[in-house]
């Protein structure tokens, strides 16, 4: 009895642990380890801000165009939390987090290009498809702290950003990743977006994409 019992414990282990992974995205990415604790991470310095916003009604490029024939695969609302140290005179590092969902607009989907199914039914994204997005960048830059009588921590608000995917410059109300920067200082040089830049997307059975500054993997498609 205790011979059948542990083989069919360990059927039942074999049995989940395959089904748990290939359950599991295919694509990953350890942006918490980037923003957190990589060569790319923030040095240590005087913190002096600490905000989110809630951004609504925003678009997101890929790599092939929508049923309009502009870049942007789909529209996010997500939550954007921005940390400034200052690290000198007229020196900060800002180390921002983003978090929030996507819905697909039709057309390619995210990541065609690396598989070089752009415009083909493989590659293929219809609209309404949903998921789930993270990630962030890290950014040394020059300037001047004016926060202006803005609150310097804590919720911000919801930014409508109205965007439109059949516009090849989306016609959004102003900025959405980079929107803290001209909130809060001014005088600026230097942001690049060359220091670390990625963000995850995952939709289930439709598939996951990773966007990063070192290269993209993965795509989502179907409906």
């Amino acid at each position: 009895m205790k011979k059948i019992i542990f083989m069919w414990s360990a059927i039942l282990l074999v049995f989940f642990t395959t089904r748990l992974a290939f359950s599991a995205p295919s694509e990953h990415l350890n942006w918490g380890h980037q923003l957190n604790a990589s060569e790319t991470a923030c040095p240590s310095g005087k913190p002096i801000l600490n905000v989110s916003y809630r951004i609504i009604n925003s678009l997101d490029s890929g790599t092939g165009v929508n049923d309009f024939g502009t870049n942007w695969w789909a529209v996010i609302d997500y939550v954007l939390q921005v940390q400034v140290v200052q690290t000198g005179a007229n020196t900060f590092c800002a180390k921002v987090k983003n978090q929030g969902n996507f819905e697909s607009v039709g057309g390619n989907g995210p990541g065609c290009a690396e598989l070089l199914i752009c415009g083909l039914p493989a590659g293929r994204l219809e609209a309404g498809v949903i998921g789930t997005f993270q990630g962030g960048y890290t950014e040394n830059f020059t300037g001047v702290f004016n926060p202006a009588g803005k609150r310097t921590n804590g919720s911000v608000g919801t930014i409508d950003q109205a965007c439109n995917p059949a516009l090849s410059s989306g016609g959004c109300s102003g900025a959405g990743v980079t929107r803290w920067l001209s909130d809060y200082f001014t005088a600026v040089s230097g942001f690049d977006f060359e220091e670390w830049w990625g963000w995850a997307y995952h939709a289930g059975n439709n598939g996951s994409w990773v966007n990063k500054i070192d290269g993209n993997q993965g795509n989502i498609t179907g409906q």
